[in-house]
């Protein structure tokens, strides 16, 4: 019997559906960046809605779950820019369908992108989808402008624009870490870098010097921070083997640098009662390698002074909730849907009443010798109108108000006998406004005279630290050295 010949298949091999486009590895980081800026916006955006901001735009980038911070940041501070002529383009567009509605924040930033960006780097079904109603946006664009009696974008931008004024880069060495001289000469190595003649561990840079993804600052060997946030921990100033609370602590720079002034040694119990924040601030520490915070997740107002556990606190450093005013230009806060040029005033007295009441609370703690109130703010009535409410409640539990970096030149508003101890950053003159305020209990821990004085104190300790290193090597070599 014959075989069957084996069968071919003689019908024309099916065609395979035509390959997607692979995306270069500037359209893949475009789109990952996109995505992770559109998460940034919608916990700001939400944070803005409640008046309970779970932290900067900053601090949100550069936490360590976002991979690509430059571009995320960029995209983040443009949307916040354009974001009120892109809600009016799509709102007259009226293109959104309820999918897309519920992602409104990835398409603010995709549509900044169409309208002002890097149309070019769009790729991502959310793009496609705008793309493809690219003519109807532009239309609406046009509209809006004939609408604003307008020519230009430039021209509907004129309410939103942020100061150009360039604002130097500020880095503080973390020394629990590594001392001021090692980053120096590390630093030197690749920028222009000064030392700081108030605040000794802070290092000065040029306006835009980019160090996020520097091995120090990656490291916790040194972190960013402005200077008038480093001028806060100097001014309260606690000695080693102190007990300290921050009093609302997230997200922990002010923490860790105080635990550096330390040493390292003694505690500081770190407060903070907002859960979001909680875990920003258990990094800060474990990043810093600040051993000596304890994270405790707790509103201050609840911690009671007769409790056993305060008994032996010696300092409070209170930087409460605040309007945030004085950051501006680094928050963008004035971008958000909720600022208005004139302030909210039913706001600010919710805050100034918590801020007086904090206050109230952090003087009542029996041991303690020093008390450094702080904000962000430029408003008085959270700032030298706080303070002079609580001076007969000051005064009866021997408090005083001292002055603080004396040669700083802005004082506090002349509103009351003493305000010439409160010191002020100017918003246009340091980029930044902040406002500390020191009481010290009558015969208890002067301050330093100046900040020379404090200067002084940590490169003696420094010094003191490496003549101990090189006395043992020298006696080691000598063979007078027997180990225990």
């Amino acid at each position: 019997m014959a075989r069957k010949k084996a069968q071919v298949d003689t019908k024309p091999a099916a065609k395979k559906p035509p390959n997607q486009k692979r995306l270069s590895s500037a359209e893949r980081s475009a789109l990952f960046a996109r995505r992770e800026a559109a998460k940034v916006l919608r916990t700001i955006l939400q944070g803005d809605a409640r008046r309970r901001a779970v932290g900067s735009i900053k601090s949100l980038v550069y936490s360590p779950s976002v991979r690509n911070k430059r571009a995320t940041y960029a995209l983040v501070c443009q949307t916040l820019k354009y974001i009120p002529i892109i809600k009016d383009v799509f709102h007259t567009a009226n293109v959104l369908s309820s999918k897309w509605k519920r992602q409104e924040e990835l398409m603010y930033i995709i549509l900044y992108d169409i309208l002002f960006g890097q149309e070019a780097l769009l790729a991502g079904e959310a793009e496609k989808f705008l793309l493809q109603k690219k003519d109807v946006l532009q239309a609406a664009l046009a509209k809006l402008l004939v609408r604003k009696k307008v020519k230009h974008v430039s021209d509907l931008m004129t309410s939103y624009k942020i100061s150009d004024i360039p604002k130097p880069r500020y880095a503080r060495v973390n020394t629990l870490k590594m001392d001021v001289e090692s980053a120096l000469l590390e630093f030197k190595k690749q920028y222009e870098v000064r030392q700081d003649a108030m605040v000794p561990d802070l290092l000065i840079f040029p306006p835009r010097t980019d160090l996020h993804d520097h091995p120090l600052v990656k490291s916790g060997s040194v972190f960013l921070q402005g200077k008038a946030s480093s001028m806060v921990a100097v001014a309260l100033w606690p000695k080693p083997r102190w007990e300290v609370i921050d009093a609302c602590a997230a997200p922990g720079n002010k923490t860790v640098h105080l635990a550096a002034l330390m040493k390292g040694n003694g505690k500081i119990i770190a407060c903070e009662l907002n859960k979001e924040r909680i875990k920003r601030l258990k990094d800060t520490v474990r990043l810093a390698g600040a051993t000596n915070v304890k994270v405790k997740h707790e509103d201050f107002l609840n911690m009671s002074p007769e409790d056993p556990a305060y008994s032996k606190v010696q300092a409070i450093l209170l930087d409460p909730s605040c309007s945030g005013s004085g950051t501006v230009v680094d928050r963008l806060d004035h971008l958000l849907p909720s600022y208005t040029a004139e302030s909210d005033v039913n706001r600010l007295e919710k805050l100034a009443a918590f801020q007086k009441k904090a206050l109230e609370h952090a003087l009542s703690f029996p041991a303690v010798e020093r008390i450094v109130y702080s904000t962000c703010s430029i408003n008085q009535v959270e700032n030298e109108d706080v303070i002079k409410s609580v001076l007969p409640l000051a005064s009866s539990y021997d408090f005083e108000l001292t002055t603080i970096f004396p040669q700083w030149p802005r004082r506090g508003h002349p509103v009351f006998d003493g305000s010439q101890h409160l010191l002020r950053t100017d918003l246009i003159e340091d980029k930044e406004g902040f406002f500390i305020a020191l009481f010290v209990r009558k015969g208890m821990s002067p301050s330093p005279k100046n900040t020379r004085d404090v200067g002084n104190t940590l490169r003696a300790l420094q010094r003191r630290k490496k003549r101990r290193i090189n006395s043992f090597f020298l006696l080691r070599t000598l063979g007078l050295f027997l180990p225990s």
